[in-house]
Order: C-alpha cells, then sequence, then structure tokens
C-alpha cells in the first residue's frame, strides 16, 4: 500500500535534484575560465561540424563534473549516456555503450580511473579512430573484429587524476581540473537552492551556509535541505542565522565547516603521533574510514585550509589544526 506514495516521494526527490543543476553554460555559477575556454571549444566544434575533443574533468568531488558533463551536451544539442568505470566490468559492456550512441552524442564516464585495463586498451581505438576492435571466441578459434563508431565525444571524470595511465590521460584533447569555489559562488548557489525549493532565506543565513561548505556546491546544497527542514518546522520555512546555525551545530558541522570526522583526523595526528609525521593508512585505520575516502574526500579541504601538510614521511599537523582544537602548539615543534 506504501509503495505508490514511495515513488512519488523518489520521483520529486529526482525532480528537485534536477532542478538544481543548470542546463547551460550560462546557468554554471563557478569555474569561469573553464566556462570560457569550454564555451570556444563548443562553438568551433559546431561551427566545423564535429564532435568535441574528447574531455577529462578531474579534481574533489561535489564540484560538479557531472554537471558540466550535462551543459555540456546542452550546448552541442546532443544526447548524454551517463555510466561510471565500475560497471563496465567487460569490453561488452563498452560495445554496448558505444554502438548505441548517434554521431556526435556525449558518453560521460564517471571514475574512469576505475575502468579495467583491459576495457581500457579497447577504448584506446574508439577514442582515437571511432572503431572497436573486438576478440570473440577462446584460444585457437577467436577471432577479432572490427565495429565501425558513429563520431563522438567521451568525456571521462575522476578524482584520482594520478591513477589514470599515461595512454589514457593522452587521448584526451582538453583536460580541465576543477578547483574549490570560492565564498561569493557558494553564496550565489545557496541563493538559487533556496529559490528553487521556494524557501525565503536571510543573507546571514546564506553566508553562513556557504563558509561551511567547504568549497563545494554539493555539501552547501545538502546542507541547505537540512537547515530547511528545521526551518520548515520551526520558522513556517523562512531560513533564519538562528536557525541555521542551530541546525549546524547538530549536525556537528563547526564555523569553519569542519565536521566530525575532520576533528577525528587532526587529533589523531596530533594525540596518537605527536603531531606526524603520520602515514595515511595508520591515519585511515585510526578513524575508521577507508583510505580512499579520507585521501579524496577529506585530505584536500585540510590541506587547502591549512590544518596539514604532506611530506615524504607523512602527513603533518600544522599551528592552525593545534587551534582549532584548542591545543598548545611550540613553535618550532612542527616537523619537516
Amino acid at each position: 500500500m506504501n509503495k505508490p506514495h514511495l515513488m512519488s516521494s523518489m520521483a520529486i526527490k529526482e525532480d528537485e535534484e534536477q532542478s538544481l543543476r543548470p542546463e547551460k553554460l550560462i546557468q554554471y555559477i563557478g569555474q569561469q575560465d573553464i566556462k570560457d575556454m569550454l564555451s570556444i571549444y563548443i562553438q568551433a566544434a559546431k561551427k566545423r561540424n564535429e564532435p568535441l575533443d574528447h574531455m577529462l574533468l578531474y579534481g574533489p568531488p561535489g564540484l560538479g563534473k557531472t554537471t558540466l558533463a550535462q551543459v555540456t551536451a546542452n550546448e552541442l544539442n546532443v544526447k548524454i549516456k551517463i555510466t561510471s568505470g565500475p560497471t563496465i566490468e567487460k569490453s561488452g559492456d563498452l560495445a554496448a555503450l558505444l554502438s548505441s550512441l548517434e554521431p556526435g552524442d556525449v558518453l560521460f564516464i564517471d571514475e574512469i580511473h576505475r575502468l579495467p585495463r583491459f576495457v581500457e586498451e579497447v577504448l584506446y581505438a574508439a577514442m582515437e579512430d571511432f572503431v572497436l576492435d573486438i576478440v570473440i571466441g577462446r584460444d585457437g578459434e577467436s577471432r577479432s573484429i572490427r565495429i565501425d563508431l558513429p563520431p563522438f565525444t567521451l568525456i571521462g571524470a575522476t578524482t584520482r587524476f594520478g591513477d589514470l595511465s599515461a595512454p589514457l590521460r593522452d587521448r584526451f584533447g582538453v583536460v580541465f581540473r576543477l578547483n574549490y569555489y570560492t565564498q561569493e559562488d557558494l553564496e550565489t548557489i545557496c541563493r538559487r537552492t533556496s529559490a528553487v525549493y521556494g524557501n525565503k532565506i536571510d543573507e546571514h543565513a546564506v553566508v553562513s551556509l556557504a563558509k561551511r561548505s567547504r568549497g563545494t556546491p554539493r555539501i552547501v546544497n545538502r546542507l541547505f535541505r537540512r537547515v530547511r527542514d528545521f526551518a520548515d518546522i520551526m520558522n513556517d520555512g523562512h531560513v533564519t542565522e538562528s536557525i541555521t546555525d542551530n541546525a549546524l551545530k547538530k549536525l556537528g558541522i563547526d564555523a569553519f565547516g569542519l565536521d566530525q570526522t575532520d576533528y577525528r583526523y587532526l587529533e589523531a595526528i596530533i594525540d596518537r603521533y605527536q603531531g606526524g609525521p603520520a602515514g595515511l593508512e595508520a591515519i585511515a585505520t585510526q578513524i575508521a574510514e577507508e583510505v580512499t575516502t579520507v585521501e579524496d574526500v577529506y585530505e584536500p579541504f585540510l590541506l587547502q585550509e591549512g590544518y596539514i601538510k604532506r611530506t615524504p614521511r607523512g602527513r603533518i599537523a600544522t599551528k592552525k589544526a593545534y587551534d582549532v582544537l584548542g591545543k598548545t602548539y611550540y613553535e618550532g615543534f612542527l616537523k619537516t
């Protein structure tokens, strides 16, 4: 009896998520240098009636790589197929995706660094010559067949640029690194999200949410939705600074955007390893998180904000980390 209601709620959530995504470059907030260059590349491709060159997007999670791929397809007036590296387990999966494309279409592969190596090797010819060379059969009965593909654009996204093989990286003609967003851009995103959801929001609340969003649009939207819950119950949907601060405090997020995992990370280095250096695996074990999660999700922000330093011997906590934990830092204690 509850299934129709559940499906309806899920559909509403998907519609809301989609409405938060911009559809055109002019609506895409932030990453201005990338937008300027991408606009030129798209216009040139359309003028020559050619597919856009293959494009690689990399950077920390939540910065809008998937959204930028969808915007690119919209600007090119073509369809986009979305998949991810781990779901393409064999060359036949890749062949099915590529053979379903129309001329000029975009194929977006998220987490492209997780493609199996043998699938990646099949992808080389597809990217360079728009053909698929597939071996069928086994041992002495195997034979190679070639399938012609329509011209297409591959857009790959990764949070781990260094894990991509050199042959794959070299086949992307356009490579963009997405950077953390400015406070001003995050405030603009927060206002837009509030308007999409139909909530009134005070300017001080906008500033507070943006400051705690770790330079990441996905986080500012997630935090807004949680604060919105409090505002709907406590203030008829009006998001104020006091409601924002109260909600984020209950969520365990401080004024700098640090959460409980960040604090455990810093405490592990300072308390257990005397400020460092400490190895990544040792820290991950100490705070009960996956190594890749620590390296991809938590460390980039802590590094950018100056709470830690990476050295050949491991991670080191800076004076700023001691200060935020309220611990005494002795001048000259920082190890190099």
